[in-house]
């Protein structure tokens, strides 16, 4: 479980620094081409605003797309009281509990910090799973708020953002001219033409690499969830066995979407297989998430 958890922070990190790296690149390239060094700062500041808001307000947003209402002890007075006892064990303030009345076994966490944290189960989930298997899903949704998952997923989101904003702006500048006019009469026009294709491979290739990235960075997170979640029970089976039953449950999630399908613990609008899906697929494999769960 350590070795799990050390590997997947270390990739993740990893792919951030990758992730800073190609920004830094398009950045560079947009500058040299049109000669503006404000173009990066300008960017991220956007960016930044753009996320701030759905930032502080992304729980409130997720929880009103998918129909949730608030878990009351009466009725899920063992989902309720799992919550707590993991929180305990995980020493974090007890998240507020909401369901979605949906027959589909899914669950998801949101929240921008472990102070204002949200685990949301699905009805179907509370009434499919057994207790080891329901305080599985509960630890793996616990992790994400422990791990500051949220805060993390907008660090992408606003890395995201910037590359979007570039390759945006340098696909404009080329439609409508490229570079300022006011140019030395000693340019060099081999340079410029140099620039000129850099920049259009750049636009049209980083949003691309951005969303392989944000996929990647999406999926180790789901696998150091796994792994911080089975460290908190204490019993990775519990884990494996309802992730392979929320995989096999036929019953479609109609409450998901393609804004919120990330955020669960196994993505309700199913896999479409294939190599090319795959690369953008924001969840691992769940043979595999229950293959490494199962060596623990």
């Amino acid at each position: 479980m350590y070795d799990q958890i050390s590997s997947n922070k270390i990739k993740s990190w990893g792919l951030i620094f990758v992730f800073m790296l190609i920004i830094l690149a398009v950045g560079f390239v947009f500058s040299q081409y049109t000669r503006s060094p404000w173009i990066m700062p300008v960017a991220v500041i956007i960016a930044i605003a753009m996320t701030f808001s759905s930032y502080y307000y992304s729980d409130r947003i997720v929880l009103a797309m998918s129909q949730a209402r608030p878990a009351e002890k009466p009725e899920y007075a063992h989902l309720i009281n799992s919550v707590e006892g993991l929180a305990l064990a995980a020493g974090l303030s007890v998240p507020k509990v909401y369901v979605i009345d949906d027959t589909a076994p899914n669950a998801f966490a949101t929240g921008r910090d472990p102070e204002h944290g949200v685990i949301c189960v699905t009805t179907g989930l509370a009434q499919k799973m057994n207790r080891v298997e329901l305080e599985g899903v509960i630890a793996h949704e616990m992790s994400h708020i422990k791990n500051y998952d949220i805060r993390f997923a907008t660090l992408v989101a606003v890395m995201v953002g910037i590359v979007a904003l570039l390759s945006d702006w340098m696909l404009r500048s080329t439609y409508w001219g490229g570079r300022s006019r006011r140019r030395s009469s000693d340019d060099n026009n081999g340079a410029q033409l140099i620039w000129l294709i850099l920049a259009l491979v750049a636009a049209i290739l980083a949003p691309l690499i951005a969303a392989l990235m944000q996929a990647a960075l999406s999926r180790q997170r789901e696998f150091l969830a796994d792994a911080s979640g089975a460290l908190l029970t204490r019993y990775p089976e519990g884990l494996a066995s309802a992730l392979e039953k929320i995989a096999a449950d036929p019953e479609p999630l109609e409450a998901a979407n393609k804004a919120t399908a990330h955020l669960y613990i196994y993505n309700p609008l199913k896999d479409i297989g294939g190599t090319i899906n795959n690369l953008f697929d924001t969840h691992p494999p769940v043979e595999e998430r229950i293959r490494r769960l199962r060596t623990m």
